[in-house]
């Protein structure tokens, strides 16, 4: 897996998924229209801001509220490259794995400041704050993890896996 590098935008604890991906905009799967409004619930602008690579840095239970893809795949599609979160709710968590958007549990999340630059390295779980010096750690991924992620998710990783 390569390093990630990009910009923090940071969000607080209980970051739930109306605030990822507002329920009004689940009409559509078209990931460049969610990508539009990705965050929308919790921080108008928010998809104008992030440029491609960002991390979204958060608190405890991100992801929370309703089980749907759509949250997961607008921060995909909006550029950002990585999720850093304290925790997040089981069902966020499989959801990104699935279309391939990498995150990572670090306790220590708190203590990353928005505007940093961090560079990640998933297969370590490895996060270093290119701002300040500091590294922290996270859980890395299983390798059969790491593959899904590389692949970009679930079913790119079976179409490529089990052609007939």
């Amino acid at each position: 897996m390569k390093k990630i590098r990009g910009k923090v935008h940071k969000f607080g604890n209980n970051i739930n998924t109306d605030e990822i991906i507002p329920a009004k905009f689940l009409n559509t799967s078209d990931a460049g229209e969610l990508a539009r409004h990705c965050m929308e619930g919790i921080s108008l602008g928010f998809a104008k801001k992030v440029k491609k690579h960002d991390i979204i840095v958060a608190g405890e239970n991100f992801g929370c509220g309703s089980s749907r893809e759509h949250a997961p795949l607008s921060i995909k599609a909006c550029g950002v490259s990585c999720v850093v979160a304290k925790s997040f709710a089981r069902i966020f968590y499989r959801n990104a794995i699935n279309i391939g958007l990498p995150i990572l549990e670090c306790k220590d999340s708190g203590k990353i400041v928005p505007g940093n630059k961090l560079e990640i390295n998933l297969a370590k779980g490895e996060i270093k704050d290119l701002s300040t010096g500091k590294t922290y750690f996270a859980q890395s991924f299983p390798k059969f993890m790491q593959e899904l992620i590389n692949a970009g998710g679930l079913l790119s990783y079976i179409r490529r896996h089990y052609k007939k």
